[in-house]
């Protein structure tokens, strides 16, 4: 392993060392080191003064680490830069050829790639993040925290390491460095989305929660360094000119993939519905602990920011509720209809998160009911009420179907967006994508649209009734 970490630094020394003598990169990282916290800095300062005035020095406190990290943020953006161009930008070079023809392993080749994507980058921003810190000291005697400048630091280092195996993995599929930066906005899209999600953490001050921002990234990014190594190929790499749109070629394996081998309807079914379930198995196991911890999410939350209780009151739940129902037309197919539309956009958004994300963030979105319900389970306990009764009544009747489904949907989701991580032998990167879309297709149409057409009628006739005739007591 050592031997293997020497020859992969052979590589980011070398090339380290040229991007230091290239004076286009140099440039905007020394630039973006010294301009940009000055320029925060100021900032910072016309903030606090400002907000004094109106004697809100709370906003002003908030908005300096906010700056803290955009100053630690901004110089990484450089990396992508580097990266996207580590592998495609040297072949355009035709510099490529004896690299790839050196005794590295692919591991060790990658890796140094990687590396040296990152060293320039995150030196300007610990630099940058330093300057700051020393002008908003000497400005308005600002110190942070001991905590949230290591949790800092290290978000900075986890956001570089994110962009970087993204783009690298980018840099590697693709035949120009055209096509790499325009797939770059699958990677500044969702970063863009997260730092303004972590800038809302800021403004509130619930600095605990970055530490699931780090572990969170750093999942993704493990991932990312992962399928860039499962689909590193330098033969194809050298052999492959130009990237072609073959349609055709791309419905051929989707519907090889979709009917296998079965030549009726009858067949079909009874091979493809013990083979999904068979698939899934792992991916089913991990959406379950994921319900579970979404579950004991929601208690701690109910624990924490707890409803008002008159927003719980569940006597005398009688036949005005059902009138109320029909009066919105809820107790009819049109109900029935809109729930099991609601049940498929929510599928369609976590699948497309999911693919970003490799499956996370579609898998989250998934277990946000369990953890709405457990939520409100746990406050009706607060107010006096049964739990069990509370869930058999609003969630059981259409629940026991309902909540399969979800399972089911989320373990498609999941093993969809993690196909790019896994390696496929035997199949390009393309090949293996389809192959998981058609999973993921004869999932949704063999069991889980099935199934969340049978829990919109439970819930729109079966579960009212029960609700009335266990609460309206």
């Amino acid at each position: 392993m050592l031997n293997s970490l020497r020859m992969a630094l052979v590589i980011t020394y070398r090339e380290v060392r040229d991007q230091f003598s290239d004076w286009r990169i140099i440039f905007p990282v020394i630039v973006l080191t010294l301009f940009f916290p000055g320029l925060m800095n100021f900032t910072a300062d016309q903030a606090v003064n400002f907000v004094q005035r109106y004697n809100a020095p709370v906003v002003g406190e908030r908005l300096i680490p906010f700056l803290l990290m955009v100053v630690g943020f901004f110089p990484i953006s450089v990396s992508l830069v580097i990266a996207l161009e580590s592998f495609v930008g040297e072949k355009e070079r035709r510099s490529i050829e004896p690299l790839l023809s050196s005794p590295l392993t692919d591991g060790q080749l990658y890796l140094g790639k990687l590396l040296a994507a990152m060293v320039p980058p995150l030196l300007g921003s610990y630099l940058g993040i330093t300057v700051y810190l020393a002008g908003v000291f000497r400005n308005i005697n600002w110190q942070p925290d001991t905590t949230l400048i290591i949790q800092i630091l290290i978000l900075t280092t986890v956001q570089a390491v994110v962009m970087v195996s993204g783009a690298v993995v980018v840099s590697s599929q693709t035949t120009s460095v055209r096509a790499a930066n325009l797939l770059a906005s699958f990677i500044i899209v969702p970063m863009a989305m997260l730092i303004q999600g972590e800038s809302i953490v800021m403004f509130w001050a619930i600095y605990d929660v970055l530490w699931w921002a780090i572990v969170g990234q750093l999942v993704i990014a493990g991932l990312l360094i992962r399928t860039g190594l499962a689909y590193f190929n330098r033969e194809e790499m050298l052999g492959r000119e130009l990237d072609v749109l073959n349609l055709s070629w791309g419905w051929k394996v989707f519907k090889r993939a979709i009917t296998g081998q079965a030549h009726s309807l009858g067949a079909w079914l009874r091979h493809e519905i013990p083979a999904v379930l068979l698939e899934l198995r792992l991916p089913t196991l991990v959406m379950l602990a994921t319900l579970t911890i979404g579950i004991l999410a929601g208690v701690h939350t109910a624990r924490i920011l707890p409803l008002p209780a008159n927003l719980l009151n569940l006597d005398n739940l009688g036949q005005g509720f059902i009138q109320g129902l029909d009066e919105i037309r809820f107790l009819s197919p049109a109900g029935v209809g809109l729930i099991w539309w609601h049940n498929l956009r929510a599928v369609l958004i976590a699948t497309l998160l999911g693919i970003f994300s490799f499956g996370v963030i579609g898998v989250l979105v998934l277990a946000l009911p369990l953890m709405l319900i457990s939520y409100l389970a746990t406050n009706v306990a607060a107010a006096g009420y049964s739990v069990f009764t509370f869930l058999t009544a609003l969630v059981l009747p259409h629940g026991v179907v309902e909540i399969p489904a979800i399972i089911l949907a989320g373990a498609a989701v999941l093993k969809l967006g993690a196909t790019l991580a896994a390696p496929a032998r035997g199949k390009t990167i393309g090949e293996a994508w389809l192959g998981a879309l058609a999973q993921w297709v004869k999932t949704m149409l063999i069991i889980v649209l099935p199934l969340f057409l049978l829990a919109a009628i439970a819930e729109v006739f079966i579960t009212p009734q029960v609700a009335v005739w266990l609460l309206g007591r």
